[in-house]
């Protein structure tokens, strides 16, 4: 089920990478191997993902680890 997961994403992400847009992990300018492997390594962590578009076209994905304040 992981390997699945991971696949799915880097071909989300190599798709948008092909289409100009570019990927970032943590600020890091990234590529989507990378990017997959990360977010599937540590599952335990969660990622935001951060469209940024420049006049209604996107042209940037970034991903931002988000810290879980526990609720105690």
């Amino acid at each position: 089920m992981e390997y699945e997961y991971m696949e799915k994403l880097y071909l989300e992400l190599a798709s948008l990478e092909d289409r100009g847009i570019t990927i970032w992990l943590e600020g890091e300018r990234s590529n989507p191997k990378d990017v997959a492997s990360q977010l599937c390594v540590h599952e335990e962590r969660t990622y935001m993902r951060d469209y940024i578009f420049d006049e209604g076209v996107l042209t940037e994905i970034h991903f931002d680890k988000v810290n879980k304040e526990s609720s105690e």
